[in-house]
């Protein structure tokens, strides 16, 4: 049985309630498409009080050997979900979520479609605006134009939500 002397302020579980949210997390991250080990580690960061982790803490907690958190950590900071940090006074490095991970993430993926939507009207252009192929070609590129649209949007919306739940606070 948990009681409040057990858990950190602010918390409303144990240790093994932090598990199974960091595994559960990392179960849905993996069914979207990441490494299971990058899901894993990713999940145990924004878990973490200080959202950031050494590699030996990482291996503890999720019981993962530190070859495997070197990999996930490698796969993270190449999409630039976590940044390494060093620890001051030591050689250790740290593992640190970015600030506004959700935020730079999707801005970050607003490049990649606007990289993608070139392409696709590259393509279009190519195969013909009167062919079938050209025709469905042009149509993603449509799609990607306008998802960049509201991704913008949507982020404006975002950074206005976040400043009036400050401003009550």
């Amino acid at each position: 049985m948990t009681t409040t002397e057990d858990t950190p302020e602010g918390t409303t579980g144990g240790e093994d309630a932090v598990s199974r949210f960091v595994e559960r997390f990392a179960a849905e991250m993996t069914e979207a498409g990441m490494q299971r080990m990058a899901s894993r580690v990713f999940a145990a960061l924004l878990a973490s009080e200080t959202a950031s982790l050494t590699s030996a803490e990482l291996s503890e907690q999720l019981k993962i050997s530190p070859a495997a958190v070197s990999g996930a950590i490698r796969y993270l900071t190449q999409v630039g979900m976590v940044a390494r940090e060093r620890e001051p006074g030591t050689r250790r490095e740290r593992y640190v979520l970015h600030n506004e991970i959700w935020y730079e993430t999707f801005t970050r993926r607003d490049q990649v479609l606007l990289r993608w939507e070139k392409v696709l009207r590259d393509g279009a252009a190519t195969l013909g605006p009167t062919t079938a192929a050209g025709a469905r070609t042009a149509e993603t590129a449509d799609f990607f134009a306008f998802l960049q649209e509201e991704m913008l949007l949507m982020m404006d919306r975002w950074r206005e939500r976040k400043a009036a739940r400050a401003a009550q606070s």
